[in-house]
């Protein structure tokens, strides 16, 4: 208990240099080791008397994130030993450090098919005055031979509260599309309509040709319904989503546009490989791309590559203070959650300014050539190399 004390009381530290975009932190800001013991050990001597773990927890990942009543709190994605995944949520005074989790997990109703396993969720505080919640369903693909016990069928539950604490289960979007993952819900009405960052699929692991991120309306979110997808940002050959891509968080609003987090996927010798990269859309049009950055945002570096689905980073959470500090919560490796910390300046700036991928090498030379030759103009002129710097 003393041990277990000190890790939820250590204090976290910024890893400098940074890259100008955003901080590092040195530790994770949560693991399966901040879990409480209670959720894991039987502390009646009697019935427990060599003090063995009875439940145990295998990771802490993909978390929902919100600011609520000047706390920051994350909506985790707990994985036990069973392979069952639930929520749960950990809660912090600064964002980066002395997160605890809530005395009990987050029971969330079922429907009458009821969930195998749920996962994934973001958070959106919606115009509407609801918080709602959109999350993975995984049930048993019912077509399936009874020799294949992996195959599945992922939809989006809906869930929702206005108290952080009391939740109310709404039916799973129905779309036309035979899987649904990573659907996020806008923050604002559209045109009078609720509307939906989508990633249709044809298989549970496969985007198939429905890859890439889509937008869709739908007139309420209570038995939501969508009847068109349209692909606003597609897989492309030869890049960090050509396998797959799919919504993180919901987008920031900004004085310049709708920042958006997505995460990208390519396949290497070694499996997937899963990055972050960043994109905005106009305040006028939320499904018209203005900025899209070429290459990843942030990829996993050091122990963040090794875990459970090695070289995986994942968002599904990030906070903008009204200060304009933002807080990107990523998980690493399907294993643990961290923390780095960014703006909205430096964000939009990122975005704005940093060269769209041109998709050929001969023009990713020409934008490097491009940039050495301002620094040169730069350092002549100055006489001195980046001088302010």
């Amino acid at each position: 208990m003393e041990r277990h004390k000190e890790l939820l009381s250590r204090k976290n530290e910024a890893i400098w240099p940074d890259n100008g975009i955003f901080t590092r932190f040195r530790h994770p800001v949560l693991t399966a080791a901040h879990a409480p013991l209670e959720w894991q050990y039987d502390f009646d001597r009697l019935a427990n008397p060599f003090l063995m773990q009875r439940i145990g927890i295998n990771a802490t990942f993909n978390a929902g994130a919100i600011k609520w009543q000047g706390q920051y709190l994350l909506m985790v994605r707990v994985e036990g030993t069973d392979r069952k995944s639930f929520f749960a949520i950990a809660e912090s005074p600064n964002g980066v450090d002395n997160f605890r989790f809530r005395k009990y997990p987050i029971d969330i109703p079922r429907l009458a098919d009821s969930d195998t396993n749920v996962y994934d969720i973001r958070l959106t505080q919606h115009e509407d005055g609801w918080i709602y919640g959109l999350f993975c369903t995984e049930r048993r693909d019912p077509s399936a031979p009874q020799s294949d016990q992996s195959a599945a069928i992922a939809q989006c539950g809906i869930i929702r509260t206005r108290d952080m604490a009391q939740w109310e289960r709404l039916p799973d979007l129905k779309t036309n599309s035979p899987q649904q993952r990573n659907v996020v819900l806008h923050p604002e009405f559209v045109d009078g309509k609720y509307a939906l960052y989508t990633r249709p699929q044809d298989g549970f692991i496969e985007a198939g040709k429905g890859g890439g991120i889509a937008f869709a309306l739908t007139e309420r979110m209570e038995n939501a319904v969508v009847h068109d997808e349209c692909i606003i940002d597609a897989k492309q050959y030869h890049t960090v989503y050509e396998a797959k891509n799919g919504q993180g968080p919901a987008p920031l609003k900004t004085p310049e546009g709708w920042l958006h987090l997505a995460h990208g996927v390519r396949h290497t010798a070694a499996g997937l490989r899963y990055v972050l990269y960043l994109f905005m859309t106009a305040l006028d049009d939320v499904s018209r791309i203005i900025h899209k950055p070429g290459g990843y945002f942030l990829a996993p570096e050091g122990d963040e590559r090794v875990g459970d689905v090695s070289n995986v980073v994942f968002c599904n959470g990030w906070i903008a203070d009204n200060d304009g500090k933002v807080f990107i919560y990523y998980a690493s490796s399907d294993t643990r959650m961290h923390v780095a910390i960014s703006s909205i300046a430096q964000l939009v700036d990122y975005a704005k300014n940093t060269p769209e991928d041109r998709f050929f090498s001969a023009f990713s030379v020409e934008n490097i050539q491009k940039l050495t030759r301002k620094n040169e103009r730069i350092e002549q002129h100055s006489g001195a190399r980046f001088e302010g710097h």
